[in-house]
């Protein structure tokens, strides 16, 4: 291990460690790196000398022996940059560990006022005052810029996830509509399913809600949309269940609600939602169904995202599971190279955030295998993989310690961060 300062951060101070990933094949019997932890050396307490007997009576005390100073605590959060070996060439990864146990941290969402308004990350981190951050889930790039998948923000829900074949992602082996990385109240990450429990009860009986404030609402679906959406919510209502270019749906028609009750019907619109509104969009059957309510109708809305755990995050970030129980997923893609954004969880609690530099002669990315491979020797027990490639940016300290891929830092909906209480 030796000290390093590069050019990519002239604040990083980092120390560079030579690793080789594990082999697929060897995945499953490697044991996870222990982590790392400050040691305090402390000096023996000094002994009488060899054969000195007991002071005689009246002698003058000796000097008082000195107090042993207690080890210091480990730091709450730290960061550090690795040089990994793989076969298509060398890797800069960036690991931030975060102590989320200790009560001077806990872990948020970053957003803008909207679910599809963007920020760079180090803007996210100022805004939020985050002291750690990383971008968050992928996202509607281009159109609506809405998050892909369920996202919570001190404990408010904000969206739910998209229909699994809309979802911009890399097709990851098991993962299923909702994974979320999420923390609890007290700090507790863990991985979760959140799925969205939501109606609209009028004078003909209740309607099924699919989706909230997503850009793509299923096809014969009902999408709800808050304060917290200012697109198209035409938009939304194009597209099939599996082709984001496919033709909008024939029939398309919205309602509004305000206190309680319908305030106007129609074609749908766009732009923000006013505080206090809830649209109602259906296409299809959905459509179909809304054409049902009149100006007046007294309508109840609910919503909410339940947990497959039980229990309901402060925090949530759309996720896919690449590494569960010390064990990457099987079936992971083991050829595509790119710089990836990931996030996994100790069994002590800690919360790990890494990237790896790619798209660059120095560092060449690393593929969905090699990330949960990644998390596993940081630490992780469990991890899941975030948005990648271009969007991939790590702050620490108000400083980016990650080479992002494109020129300028890309604009992204929504960022997981650390912040010191």
């Amino acid at each position: 291990m030796v000290g390093w300062t590069g050019s990519r951060g002239a604040a990083v101070a980092a120390a560079v460690v030579i690793g080789v990933l594990v082999p697929a094949t060897q995945q499953a019997s490697a044991a996870p790196a222990p982590e790392a932890h400050p040691v305090a050396a402390t000096a023996p307490a000094a002994s009488p000398a060899a054969g000195a007997g007991p002071a005689a009576p009246g002698a003058a005390p000796g000097p008082a022996a000195a107090p042993v100073a207690p080890a210091p605590q480990a730091p709450a959060i730290t960061h550090r940059e690795e040089r990994v070996d793989t076969p298509a060439g060398p890797v800069t990864v960036d690991i931030v560990v975060a102590d989320l146990n200790r009560s001077e941290l806990r872990a948020t969402l970053l957003t803008g006022a909207t679910v599809g308004e963007r920020s760079s990350v180090p803007a996210h981190a100022r805004r939020g005052g985050a002291v750690a951050a990383i971008n968050g889930d992928f996202f509607d790039l281009a159109r609506s810029n809405a998050p892909a998948g369920p996202s919570v923000r001190d404990g408010r829900a904000l969206t739910s996830a998209v229909p699994p074949g809309r979802r911009l992602a890399p097709g990851v082996p098991g993962a299923r509509q909702g994974d979320v990385l999420a923390i609890d109240d007290d700090g507790t990450p863990r991985l979760d399913r959140l799925t969205l429990d939501a109606s609209a009860t009028g004078p003909k009986g209740r309607l099924r809600i699919d989706t909230l404030n997503a850009y793509a609402v299923p096809v014969g679906g009902i999408g709800l949309f808050t304060s917290d959406w200012a697109g198209d919510r035409a938009a939304t209502l194009c597209g099939s269940d599996t082709d984001r270019d496919a033709p909008c749906a024939p029939d398309r028609f919205e309602v509004v609600v305000r206190d309680g009750a319908v305030t106007a019907v129609g074609p749908p619109g766009g732009g923000a939602v006013p505080a206090g509104e809830q649209v109602l969009a259906g296409r299809d059957q959905g459509a179909a169904a809304l054409r049902g309510l009149a100006v007046g109708d007294r309508v109840t809305v609910r919503q909410a995202l339940t947990a497959a755990s039980g229990t309901v995050p402060r925090t949530a970030v759309g996720a896919s599971p690449i590494l569960r129980d010390g064990t990457p997923v099987a079936g992971l893609d083991a050829r595509s190279r790119d710089p990836r954004s990931a996030a996994g969880l100790t069994a002590q609690g800690r919360l790990i955030l890494l990237t790896a530099d790619g798209r660059e002669s120095t560092s060449v990315g690393i593929t969905l295998a090699e990330t949960a491979e990644q998390l596993r020797r940081a630490g992780a027990v469990d991890g899941v993989n975030l948005d990648g490639g271009g969007s991939s940016t790590m702050v620490f300290r108000d400083q980016v310690v990650n080479s992002p891929s494109e020129d300028a830092y890309r604009l992204v909906p929504n960022a997981l961060g650390v912040v010191e209480n």
